[in-house]
């Protein structure tokens, strides 16, 4: 008990002695652990809503779009097949609201919600036959177009009869994505009132959900139902290609913090083993006196390592509950899962035990010699030392090179300790750049038409006279989208339709060329690899019945849909899926305001366009800008942890040659730019080996991830010249006046009292 109790005072003794130092290794732990914790979160699919809805549905791995009413025995008859949902029928109209026209599929469902794949009601109630013209929408076609229980709309079928019905009930459904990022909306109907609206089968489809035992299997049952069905077939979507859709756009935000959460864990365990190693260093008296009174070594190396490895778990606690908190503040109400949590944090916990399990062993090993002087260690001179010698350099300076690698263990602890946060730095200025590069120049992400117009109640060409004739308005791109039919893939993609041939629509091509033909076209990078094709290959595919083979001449950058999508001529396409155009995309005069010319627009149509501004896919990734400043104040905790470690063993080795410094005739101030001159110089390197690491990969890093997330490579942006020299200053600055503080002390001190 009393050994219990003297080590436990010792270990409280050490840490008061040292608060500044154990707060600092606390909260890099923290930070780090929280980056992690969030990095698995969002690279896990509890953040993407599909899985919520698809759970809530019990829905479909697939879904179906055919011609004629498929034979449902057959369809369960196909192996892996446990359920089928429907088949539905389904008859494209046009819904408008407030003179605002919107595509939309009326779905025939009955009274009765099926088991499988059925929507969820979250405002009002389901159909009912005491109210035949009342309609379920889903929620987020209701809310793009401003719908709320009760609200009349009009739907407009294929033949031009219309028909008003009624909002009765808002619900959420896993079969497509949101609106109006997956068109058309969706609006459940009862199959009598389908049948009012549009009585000819010929204008519409039927919709079959398949759900299967194993999802993993979802392409080998549609390539089955695709070789069964044959010709029926006009679209296919696996739950894939949904779950897609609804992601929250964080999948690049979560590969970017692990990135950081596993490289600053590693510069963590490097700090921790620096501290670690420093305390024993300037505790061999203290750990000889206490085996001079009976520890054993299990003992010392145990008080060490809960001393030590104390700090490294509150670290990893904190971590594990700010990682909570960000993602309830973030995304509401997080579901983290509890592999990756444990991973997680078992993980770290090991890294951290590891990290200061070594220096805690070898401080076990100490003699038992309470009177242990505390002389600095001898060797030859570095390289460094030998030069700064030869150029006759100020003595202060010379004995300072002398002094920053007397321990070259821990010189390079700490050296490394510095390089591995500045790399990470850099990169995270490297995202900064490729961030501030898109916004500035959104034709690099597609985004060189700033408005789109849809042609609302107006007919096409008295849309397309109204937006040609607006003084800013320097080109027009009449375009559509379509979904085709991969056969071979047995599913679909969409197909956008911008500009003619000739006159393409400035496609950003990183690789081969534009189209310049019909029957040419430029793919995604997601594309290529769903299809397995290259630039130069043939494509097959069918557009609502129509063949449509095109040769994919380049490859674009596309941050829709994980790049799956094809791009080309709107005469590349069949005229009825090209004639009158779906909408139009406005080329604006430089330095045009688009607010300002989407003002005029509605006032020329009398409000009957519809004009949306074009949305920059960065713009919906500004949060990393706070990740990235969270991130880099975090690695700077760990950098300043490695940096008071380092002083601090400067000062324990050469506190006795204070004395003789003095003696020397050298001031407090030589002596001061001594102290500071070891430690800065490990400073030195070690941020321009990390800046310059991490500028020779941030932009294959970059492109990297823009590959395996379908956008493609080539949008990479390395930080500029001065951005790196700023960083390299401030850090270089801010730890020269960290290292500033002790050494002033120290040199000011009395020699007696230094001594002692």
């Amino acid at each position: 008990m009393s050994t219990y109790r003297a080590g436990s005072r010792w270990i409280r003794a050490d840490l008061r002695a040292r608060r500044g130092q154990a707060v600092l290794t606390v909260l890099a732990v923290a930070g780090i652990v929280a980056a992690l914790i969030t990095a698995a979160t969002l690279l896990e699919d509890g953040t993407n809503p599909w899985r919520g809805l698809f759970d809530q549905t019990n829905g479909a791995h697939l879904w179906i779009h055919t011609k004629d009413r498929p034979l449902t025995a057959a369809l369960g008859g196909i192996d892996g097949v446990t359920e089928v949902a429907g088949p539905y029928r389904s008859a494209p109209v046009t819904v408008t609201r407030d003179g605002r026209k919107s595509p939309a599929a009326l779905r025939a469902m009955p009274v009765t919600l099926p088991q499988v794949a059925h929507p969820v009601v979250t405002e009002g109630g389901w159909l009912t036959p005491a109210q035949p013209d009342g309609v379920v929408v889903e929620r987020s076609f209701a809310r793009e177009l401003g719908l709320t229980l009760g609200s009349p709309v009009t739907a407009t079928a294929l033949s031009g009869s219309r028909h008003v019905l009624y909002v009765r009930g808002l619900a959420d459904s896993a079969e497509q994505g949101f609106y109006p990022e997956w068109p058309p909306g969706l609006v459940w109907v009862l199959p009598e009132k389908l049948n009012q609206v549009e009585p000819k089968f010929a204008r519409s489809e039927w919709v079959t959900g398949l759900r299967l035992a194993d999802p993993e299997a979802t392409q080998f049952a549609a390539q089955r139902v695709v070789v069964m069905l044959e010709e029926e077939v006009q679209r296919v979507f696996t739950w894939r290609e949904v779950r897609a859709a609804m992601e929250l756009d964080n999948r690049l935000l979560g590969t970017l913090l692990a990135l950081f959460g596993v490289v600053g864990m590693v510069a963590a365990a490097l700090a921790l083993a620096n501290a670690a190693g420093g305390r024993v260093l300037g505790q061999l008296r203290d750990l000889a006196t206490l085996k001079s009174m009976g520890f054993t070594r299990r003992q010392i190396a145990g008080l060490l390592l809960v001393e030590h490895g104390a700090l490294g778990l509150l670290g990893i606690g904190l971590g594990l509950l700010a990682g909570w908190l960000i993602l309830t503040l973030v995304l509401g109400t997080p579901s983290v899962a509890p592999v990756p949590l444990l991973a997680t944090t078992a993980g770290t916990s090991l890294v951290v035990l590891v990290a200061v399990g070594l220096p805690a062993w070898r401080g076990g090993r100490t003699p038992p010699i309470p009177a242990a002087p505390a002389s600095p260690p001898r060797g030859r001179l570095s390289r460094l030392a030998r030069l700064a010698f030869l150029v006759r350099l100020p003595p202060a300076l010379v004995l300072g090179t002398r002094d920053a690698f007397t321990r070259r263990v821990p010189a390079m602890l700490t050296l490394v300790g510095l390089a591995v946060p500045m790399m990470m730095i850099t990169i995270a200025l490297g995202f900064w750049t490729t961030l501030d590069n898109f916004l500035a120049h959104p034709e690099q992400v597609g985004q060189h038409a700033q408005l789109t117009v849809r042609p609302g109640k107006l007919p096409a060409d008295a849309a397309e006279r109204i937006v040609g004739d607006d003084r800013d308005v320097v080109r027009v791109f009449p375009g559509a989208e379509v979904n085709a039919l991969v056969p071979g893939q047995a599913r679909s993609i969409r197909v956008r339709a911008l500009g003619g041939s000739a006159t393409p629509y400035p496609f950003p091509v990183v690789e081969g060329r534009m189209y310049a033909d019909t029957g040419e076209a430029v793919a995604g990078q997601g594309l290529l690899d769903l299809l397995k094709v290259r630039i130069g290959d043939r494509v097959w595919l069918t557009v609502g019945g129509t063949p449509l083979i095109v040769r994919i001449v380049g490859r674009t950058v596309e941050p829709d849909l994980d790049g799956e999508v094809l791009s080309l001529g709107l005469d590349s396409l069949a005229a009825k899926d090209a004639v009158p155009p779906q909408f139009y995309g406005l080329e604006l005069r430089e330095g045009a305001d688009p607010a300002a010319v989407r003002g005029r627009l509605l006032a020329s149509s009398g409000e009957e366009l519809e004009v949306r501004r074009a949305v920059n896919p960065a713009e919906r990734l500004v949060i990393i800008r706070v990740i990235i400043v969270a991130l880099v104040t975090v690695l700077a905790l760990i950098g300043l942890a490695n940096l008071l470690t380092a002083s601090a063993l400067g000062l324990r080795d050469h506190a006795l040659d204070l004395a003789v410094l003095k003696a020397m005739g050298l001031t407090p101030r030589q002596v001061m730019a001594t102290l500071v001159t070891g430690t800065g110089l490990l400073v030195v390197l070690g941020v321009v080996a990390g800046t310059a690491a991490g500028a020779s990969v941030v932009t294959g890093l970059i492109d990297l991830q823009g590959h395996t997330s379908g956008v493609g490579a080539g949008i990479g942006r390395p930080p500029s010249p001065l951005t790196l020299g700023t960083a390299m200053v401030i850090a270089i600055g801010a730890a020269l006046a960290v290292a500033l503080i002790p050494a002033r002390r120290a040199a000011r001190a009395r020699v007696p009292v230094t001594a002692r």
